[in-house]
């Protein structure tokens, strides 16, 4: 142990600030601590604390020019703040914004003025930083803007982690180009520890298993922190619906009518996040079966964990030498990743194997 994952991250939002302080939070645990929501402390040959953060990309003026460890708590960020993140001496530079501010977010993310402000070349910037990763965590919707991340990191060699739903380590072409650049990548949309998706992933899964067939489901969610605000605006949800109503029916060997996805920001809440969860099923002798579950939870620090597992692996696969999508790792930690396994209980196996270095990929 003790070697560094030098990590870039694109968009300096709530998880990213769950992200750099669970760095510091977890930077003490012993090899064999529980820590929930990780593997382990120990992942590999890494712990959590060999993380190091050399880059980072915002276009809020609220956050540019700040160092990262004060641009984590500005607004409009919400986590709770657990912990006292040091001087970390990396600045927020501003990266283009193409698409990734919609119209009705302009005050809430206060975008720099192009004739103003000169946005960095962000591969230049990762080759500079000699970073090994980085994280995207630009808001839904930013198609345009995620994709020059990840063409970022084709051009600086660096390898990619798309935590949000614009599929592009799913997507063949851009796979097919990440491999024959030699870069290592892992998508798309990042699970949570426990999160709305999961929950009913496993809810579908039971009645399944158990011979009930599902008729119809629906999971709404509401929120109260910039995701849910910027999701307002139902255009910018169309591959955010995706990934997530694909992540439930992948594991249904049938069609069952769906709607999966935020259905409302409710600013007050924060960084709360409440799931209405409904499976209306048909059990023995054609009579009704009916689920409800309402599931509560700290939205961006729900799935930090998870982040902190993918960069671990990642850096493995850079070690190893392994290009390309990363299927064994982007089915457990991504809600629609290259190849969708069976259930959890299969993505878990091929995450492990990964790790252990019984699988390639």
């Amino acid at each position: 142990m003790g070697k560094e994952i030098r990590v870039a991250i694109a968009g300096i939002g709530n998880c990213a600030s769950a992200l750099v302080q669970a760095v510091f939070y977890y930077k003490d645990a012993k090899p064999d601590d529980f820590i929930p929501g990780l593997m382990s402390p120990v992942l590999g040959e890494y712990h959590i604390r060999d993380i190091k953060f050399v880059a980072a990309f915002d276009v809020d003026t609220k956050k540019i020019g700040k160092d990262l460890s004060e641009a984590i708590f500005s607004p409009p960020n919400c986590v709770p703040k657990v912990v006292n993140v040091p001087r970390l001496g990396v600045k927020v530079l501003p990266a283009p914004i193409l698409d990734g501010v919609a119209p009705h977010m302009r005050k809430t993310f206060s975008p720099y003025d192009p004739n103003e402000v000169e946005p960095v070349n962000v591969a230049d910037v990762l080759k500079e930083a000699d970073a090994d990763i980085l994280i995207n965590f630009v808001p839904v919707g930013s198609e345009q803007a995620a994709r020059y991340y990840a063409q970022a990191c084709l051009d600086a060699k660096v390898a990619f982690i798309n935590c949000m739903p614009t599929f592009i380590v799913s997507d063949p072409e851009w796979g097919k180009r990440f491999e024959e650049r030699g870069v290592p990548a892992a998508g798309d949309d990042i699970k949570s520890q426990l999160g709305a998706t999961i929950v009913h992933r496993t809810l579908a899964r039971l009645c399944v298993e158990r011979g009930i067939k599902i008729l119809e489901t629906y999971q709404l969610n509401i929120g109260g922190n910039a995701d849910f605000e910027n999701m307002m605006m139902e255009e910018r949800l169309k591959t955010k619906r995706i990934s997530k109503t694909e992540a439930v029916t992948s594991i249904i060997p049938y069609s069952v009518k769906a709607r999966v996805g935020p259905s409302d920001y409710v600013p007050f809440l924060g960084d709360i996040k409440i799931a209405y969860i409904y499976l209306r099923c048909e059990q023995f002798l054609g009579l009704p079966l009916e689920i409800e579950v309402k599931l509560k939870v700290n939205d961006s620090p729900n799935s930090a964990g998870v982040v902190v597992d993918a960069i671990r692996a990642t850096k493995i696969a850079i070690d190893r030498g392994i290009v390309g999508p990363l299927i064994s790792v982007s089915a457990w930690t991504m809600k629609h990743p290259p190849v969708q396994a069976r259930n959890d209980f299969e993505a878990k196996r091929w995450f492990l194997e990964f790790i252990e270095g019984k699988r390639e990929r």
